[in-house]
């Protein structure tokens, strides 16, 4: 068969059943094989969606999501999308086409050596260089994806290698020479942090999002229930544990909860799990959790020590070592915990729930009113910039909900095509996008996408005519502001309904609980678009 046909093989032996994609002359044999198959493609507006797209689907399903673009600006364009995934550790494979092979390296037409343009934000990448290689290449891009520490593994395939004829045969085995990455925690380690633990006077959790990689929440819930700990999260780690616990005390980090930032400097021991303790969570203080021993669990080593000192290092797979630490936990004495327990209490009542304010629409309130009449099975997906932090403060976790966001990069425009991917992921859970009305219009295209697919997404729009975090930096250092001002807006509900999708604009509380209503009951995408008084902040 041709090389081609082998990819298409290759995919359905990892199961693959969604790729994301927009085509090009470098990828037109693979998409020929596409075709015949049983693979089902969801043609995007611009490749950088594509891997949104499939940033999206790994989340929501726990699986690699895949995509596929042509050479040169088509796999340029899909590079923010991959450094998005690589900062926030999602398991996407990227194939990207290229020249033929007798044409590398002479500046032809769409050539560009993307293996080296991504390398420092792909986990591994390759350049096939003949289609014998194709499954072995495959069948490690995949493992290497979804393993360890996950992240996106880039493909380049030259269009002559997907025209070449091999024989078929697909690995049962991987073996990667160097690459076996820790998953069970050492003993010792492990044996050192519950006997640190247990003698601590204000013990505290930390996770991050390499807990919801893991899968590794419920068995977190039990360890914080049977410990009486209590738990913060980093931005990346919304999702891990349930807001209406008693236990639990917000996000830290420089836009985080009053309460868990108190708390991280209160605490004699921090024990951090899946987390990369990365400046937003630190606030760039040198005084972050200056009282505490630190316990740091992280599957990648490299993470360990890297942005705070720990104590005890423990390298391992969250789930795994949570495990061991939930039946561990049993036989301690219990921790004497109740002046602390007490103490965060206090400090969780500064947390103050929005309230309606005026005049414009309170971005803040409008979250929390969405989040109290959503299922429990929700997923909000939150773009960048303000609007990230007022979904991040106020969205509540509990059922099955889950938050997804770009973490690590923070990049504008993500929401959209991540959303189309949750909702091809998973199709029967309510969707909605969060976004300003600056990052809304970098993949406003996708609109497109959502209308090809017949994709029903909510999305609040949150309208200041300002890029609104830069504009609240500005005026906080320089009392002064310079092209953040976006006073020529296009008018959003027609351009909704210019893609067929209802819409409405609301500037008070009536219309907005009207509109709420109205994109639950609607049969497709619905937009809400709410006017927000352009000084509103983001805390």
């Amino acid at each position: 068969m041709q090389g081609a046909k082998a990819i298409v093989q290759c995919l359905q032996k990892e199961k693959v059943e969604i790729i994301f994609g927009y085509p090009g002359a470098a990828v037109i044999p693979l998409y020929e094989e596409l075709r015949q198959s049983s693979i089902e493609h969801i043609l995007v507006r611009h490749e950088q969606a594509a891997v949104h797209g499939a940033n999206g689907y790994a989340r929501v399903t726990g699986k690699v999501g895949v995509c596929v673009v042509t050479s040169g600006p088509g796999a340029t364009n899909a590079i923010t999308g991959i450094a998005t995934a690589y900062m926030d550790s999602i398991p996407i494979v990227i194939i990207t086409g290229q020249v033929k092979r007798s044409m590398i390296g002479h500046d032809v037409f769409q050539e560009v050596d993307i293996t080296g343009a991504t390398e420092p934000f792909t986990k591994h990448s390759y350049l096939v260089k003949d289609a014998t290689e194709i499954p072995r290449i495959f069948k490690e891009a995949f493992y290497i994806a979804s393993s360890g520490r996950p992240g996106p593994v880039l493909i380049d395939i030259p269009l002559d290698v997907q025209e070449e004829e091999i024989d078929f045969s697909y690995p049962e085995q991987v073996v990667i020479r160097g690459y076996r990455p820790t998953f069970h925690g050492h003993p010792g380690q492990i044996k050192r942090a519950l006997k640190r633990l247990q003698t601590a006077k204000r013990p505290l959790v930390c996770v991050g999002g390499g807990v919801l990689s893991a899968g590794a929440e419920p068995i977190l819930q039990q360890f914080i229930e049977k410990a009486k700990i209590p738990i913060i999260h980093t931005f990346m780690g919304i999702g891990a544990f349930p807001t209406g616990s008693p236990y639990y005390l917000g996000m830290i980090g420089s836009h985080g909860h009053y309460s868990a930032n108190r708390a991280i400097n209160k605490a004699d021991v921090v024990l951090f799990i899946g987390a990369r303790i990365a400046d937003r969570a630190t606030g760039g203080s040198p005084q972050f959790a200056q009282n505490a021993d630190i316990i740091h669990v992280d599957i990648d080593p490299a993470e360990i020590g890297k942005n705070i000192g720990a104590l005890i290092p423990v390298v391992g797979d969250a789930k795994e070592v949570l495990q061991v630490f939930a039946e561990k936990i049993e036989p301690i004495e219990p921790f004497d915990s109740k002046e602390w327990l007490e103490e965060t209490e206090k400090w969780k009542s500064r947390n103050l729930p929005p309230q309606p304010t005026e005049p414009g629409i309170n971005p803040k309130y409008a979250v929390k009113r969405l989040s109290q009449i959503l299922d429990q099975e929700a997923v909000l997906v939150a773009d960048v910039g303000q609007n990230q932090m007022w979904a991040a403060r106020n969205f509540d976790i509990y059922g099955k909900r889950k938050f997804f966001s770009s973490g690590g990069l923070g990049t504008m425009g993500y929401s959209l095509p991540a959303a189309i991917g949750v909702k091809v992921g998973d199709p029967k859970r309510t969707v909605v996008v969060v976004a300003g009305d600056g990052g809304f219009q970098m993949s406003l295209p996708e609109l497109g996408t959502i209308l090809q697919t017949g994709l029903k997404l909510i999305i609040l729009l949150f309208n200041n005519q300002r890029l609104g975090m830069v504009r609240e930096i500005q005026d906080r250092r320089y009392q002064a502001l310079h092209g953040v001002h976006l006073d020529h807006n296009p008018d959003f509900i027609k351009l909704a309904q210019a893609y067929g999708f209802d819409g409405k604009q609301v500037t008070t509380y009536e219309e907005m609980e009207k509109a709420f209503q109205e994109a639950f009951t609607s049969k497709g995408t619905y937009i809400i678009e709410c006017i927000v008084n352009e000084k509103e902040s983001t805390l």
